[in-house]
């Protein structure tokens, strides 16, 4: 598969890339990319719910009644969970959220979320771009000049960019990864990936293990 570069206008810059099959073009496995996302779903939660249960509530040191001859039902503490005020029955204790994966499992579902998105046509390869400033308008420009506006988009880099990641922080709409360190989750919850041309390069070397992408006049 080949696609066309852009420029940051929105006019193509007159070459095509070609995309490595073994990356933007195997048949996904559905499974592992739900395996992926579950996983760093789960490691974004803190895990630091808490409740009291009998023994951490305030009070109860001692029997509240004699055993026998009240007439009343046996209490030992007024702790107890059948008490106003009492501590809670299997309340939720702070616990992390753990779900490993291998590598090999990772890299497929990254590989497959690729070819998702590639079969999809939601793919858009840009020449590398970097901005001397924060600046939100010009990221904002790029979008409306590809008219990618309306869509989610997520933005992939050849390297770290700060400038661009706090361009596109006050865009709804808009996220900044560096390509090769984009997870499935990150490539499935946006609905079109703009990558940078030194991305593409660098995604194909690590998700593919070969250098395979190649630029042709158009």
């Amino acid at each position: 598969m080949k696609l066309p570069v852009y420029k940051a206008d929105g006019a193509l810059a007159g070459t095509e890339i070609e995309l490595d099959d073994t990356v933007f073009g195997i048949e996904p496995n559905e499974h592992v990319m739900y395996l992926a996302v579950k996983a760093q779903r789960a490691h974004m939660r803190q895990g630091t719910h808490s409740s009291k249960n009998r023994s951490a509530v305030a009070g109860g040191g001692r029997k509240p009644w004699r055993q026998k001859g009240r007439g009343a039902a046996r209490a030992g503490t007024v702790s107890s969970p059948i008490w106003r005020h009492g501590g809670t029955t299997f309340g939720p204790l702070p616990h992390p959220y753990v779900m490993k994966i291998s590598k090999k499992v990772n890299r497929l579902a990254r590989i497959s979320a690729l070819s998702v998105r590639a079969s999809e046509d939601a793919l858009r390869i840009i020449e590398d771009f970097s901005l001397e400033k924060p600046s939100t308008k010009e990221i904002s420009n790029i979008l409306d000049n590809l008219q990618l506006s309306e869509n989610k988009v997520l933005i992939l880099t050849g390297s770290n960019e700060p400038n661009i990641v706090l361009s596109a922080n006050n865009l709804a709409k808009c996220n900044v990864r560096v390509g090769s360190e984009a997870s499935t989750y990150d490539l499935l919850n946006h609905r079109v990936l703009l990558i940078q041309s030194s991305a593409l390069q660098s995604i194909s070397e690590v998700l593919g293990g070969r250098k395979r992408t190649t630029e042709k006049a158009a």
